[in-house]
């Protein structure tokens, strides 16, 4: 068993976009899912990373014939439990050999690129995504945020010392991460990059989550009005590129030529 499939074995992903930071991350993404779904009904899904199936499942719900790949047996035994209408199976992000080339009209992406570590994976991990998205169709790709990563993990956990004197942190504070450290940190540029390399174009960005996971108490001391008022907030927001770059998360939004 992997680093990685120990630490989801421990870690409650279901619970994760339950909670109110997590809410806010999954209902600004599913607005974008269903902006590029829009009449597209019964769509072919495909989600790589799908964890225990909180995307998955809804877009099954309303529809959309899905199938979902994830890595973790453990979150891949949860999903199916749920009994929805997805076909799921265990699988990796970098080799989706069991289905053919054209396969889906969207891929979504939202958790694989945390993990890989080097740009040839990111890479491959998106050529792969690609592959079996129809011509035209869409890639929704989602990375964890450096500047996040540095503020969090550098200076509010009192780590930032350590992490410049272990050659974590660069000079210029971009995180450089190992696959020990479960989560890799990237910058816009970064992402720019691996799209340019991978022949993808893109259509939109945007912060699912924005301020929400630097404000988690707070949300959750907050009254369902108020909840709801920071929810329309970062609906709001959320493509404003002077904000994305600071946000926990980004999901790119690439179509496939």
């Amino acid at each position: 068993m992997t680093e990685l499939e120990q630490y989801y074995n421990k870690f409650c992903e279901e619970k994760r976009l339950g909670r109110r930071h997590g809410q806010v991350e999954y209902y600004v993404t599913m607005k974008y899912i269903h902006k590029y779904l829009e009449n597209k009904a019964g769509a072919s899904i495909i989600d790589i990373g799908a964890g225990t199936g909180r995307y998955s499942v809804q877009l099954a719900k309303e529809g959309y014939d899905v199938t979902a790949v994830e890595l973790v047996k453990y979150n891949l035994g949860i999903l199916k439990s749920k009994g929805s209408r997805v076909k799921a199976f265990h699988g990796n992000a970098l080799k989706l050999s069991r289905f053919a080339d054209n396969s889906f009209d969207m891929a979504l992406l939202l958790g694989p690129l945390y993990h890989l570590h080097t740009s040839r994976d990111k890479v491959q991990a998106l050529r792969e995504a690609a592959r079996v998205t129809k011509p035209g169709g869409y890639i929704l790709a989602a990375y964890c945020m450096n500047e996040y990563g540095v503020l969090m993990y550098g200076f509010r956990e009192g780590n930032v010392k350590k992490c410049i004197e272990g050659g974590q942190l660069t000079d210029d504070f971009h995180c450089v991460c190992e696959p020990k450290d479960l989560y890799d940190y990237v910058r816009l540029e970064d992402i720019d990059r691996l799209n340019q390399e991978a022949g993808l174009k893109r259509i939109q960005i945007f912060a699912p989550d924005g301020a929400a996971n630097y404000m988690r108490q707070d949300l959750n001391a907050m009254d369902e009005e108020t909840f709801r008022l920071f929810l329309e907030y970062q609906m709001s927001v959320c493509e404003r590129q002077d904000l994305i770059g600071a946000s926990a998360h980004t999901v790119d939004i690439l179509k496939v030529p």
